[in-house]
């Protein structure tokens, strides 16, 4: 990662947000590029990580909201890294699980660029973790399924259902009622636990338990709001006796936990 490299693209897995989580290399990435372009959930206590020459590119895309396109977005990585740039593309969680790490990556081999990727601490892994939820469990769940929540009618729920014993689902909460109704068609038990975990990791994050029958109705009337996660299966119960994250923000000081910083985009950045 020397500054004499030319033109060479970091695709970086940014975490969950903690902060804490960024890899090492992660983080000596961040502190090597000449370009950062960065997400919406990347907390933005990372890009302080930056040399004060970088340039930060804010790429966010937020649901129902107009979003920087995903083939300009690309363009950005390859000019840039042809300008004998280091440029880091810095995405939430991991950029090969539901990241489209592996779009970007197809782009820059196709255009002749050099590039690494650097895996990162999933949301689908961490946040569960955090809210005492193991996704497999000895006595419990010995496989796990980790699928989209934005393609409900082409995931095959049946077959999920019967597969595995732990589901866990990104970007799903727009679709809860659905997901939930699609699982009970295919013969879920109406009372399988769920829990949704918002900001999974942060300081903000938010655990709501219910059920594949109640917890759609739940979610409304608590305001759930994106990111959020959806786990289904029995290894739930064991966030009432493994819960160590929420215990552990009630015992400290608000404002030390704040340090960590939030997941919105910094200042000193500037937009596709």
């Amino acid at each position: 990662m020397a500054a004499n490299i030319p033109g060479k693209v970091f695709i970086v897995g940014a975490g969950p947000g903690d902060p804490d989580l960024l890899t090492l290399k992660g983080e000596r990435c961040i502190a090597a590029a000449d370009v950062i372009v960065h997400d919406r959930l990347v907390n933005r206590v990372l890009l302080q990580y930056a040399s004060s020459r970088a340039e930060l590119i804010y790429a966010g895309k937020q649901p129902g909201m107009p979003c920087a396109d995903q083939r300009k977005i690309e363009a950005i990585l390859v000019q840039h890294a042809r300008a004998g740039k280091i440029v880091v593309r810095l995405k939430g969680g991991d950029p090969f699980v539901f990241g489209r790490g592996g779009e970007e990556a197809e782009a820059l081999k196709g255009a002749g660029i050099d590039y690494e990727i650097v895996p990162g601490v999933s949301s689908a892994i961490a946040a569960p973790a955090y809210a005492g939820i193991p996704l497999t469990h000895r006595r419990y769940a010995s496989s796990v399924a980790i699928i989209t929540g934005h393609e409900v009618d082409k995931i095959r729920w049946r077959e999920v259902l019967q597969a595995v014993d732990t589901i866990v689902i990104l970007m799903g909460l727009h679709n809860l009622r659905a997901i939930m109704e699609r699982l009970t068609a295919v013969g879920c038990e109406p009372d399988k636990p769920v829990a949704l975990i918002q900001s999974g990791t942060h300081v903000s994050q938010k655990k709501l338990d219910g059920t594949v029958h109640t917890i759609a109705r739940l979610a409304e009337h608590w305001n759930f709001r994106s990111p959020t996660i959806i786990v289904v299966g029995e290894v739930v119960r064991l966030a009432k006796r493994l819960e160590w994250f929420q215990e552990a923000l009630a015992g400290c000081p608000r404002s030390a936990w704040e340090e960590a910083g939030d997941f919105r985009a910094g200042d000193a950045t500037h937009p596709l």
